[in-house]
């Protein structure tokens, strides 16, 4: 496998992660409130990433990180925050099957944020892509 093609196949593993995570929190939800679950959620994560790092030997100080990085780590991981909150709340509401694919929205709007901040320039084929993703959220969004 080139490293070119690496990135995808992280990818499809990260989605399928992802479904497990919709699923498992479905059931995990039953019975308990959507943010005290999304505390609990994040100790697990926590400390099976410090394990993670650890263990890999990928430990470094974090007081040698520069400013700008603990910047946008720290906003990302408020958005992280926010966006669990609000998906759980979601979850607990609706089905599995719906709230997870508007969820991904979200490769729409990295889209549009990528060009905006990143001056990335998606290929046409790309944007076709990214377009029937967000005519799927539409259809799973219209009412009976």
């Amino acid at each position: 496998m080139s490293s070119s093609q690496v990135w995808f196949y992280w990818a499809l593993l990260s989605a399928g992660f992802a479904a497990l995570t919709a699923i498992f929190a479905k059931i995990g939800l039953e019975g308990v409130d959507s943010d005290f679950a999304t505390l609990i959620r994040t100790f697990i994560i926590l400390i099976a990433i410090t394990c993670f790092v650890y263990m890999t030997g990928k430990w470094s100080s974090p007081f040698a990180l520069r400013p700008k990085t603990w910047s946008f780590l720290t906003l990302s991981g408020l958005a992280t925050g926010a966006s669990w909150v609000c998906y759980f709340r979601a979850l607990q509401a609706g089905e599995a099957s719906k709230v997870a694919p508007v969820d991904k929205l979200s490769v729409v709007l990295v889209a549009i944020f990528a060009v905006i901040f990143l001056q990335e320039r998606p290929a046409v084929k790309d944007w076709l892509g990214i377009l029937l993703v967000a005519a799927g959220v539409v259809l799973l969004g219209l009412k009976k």
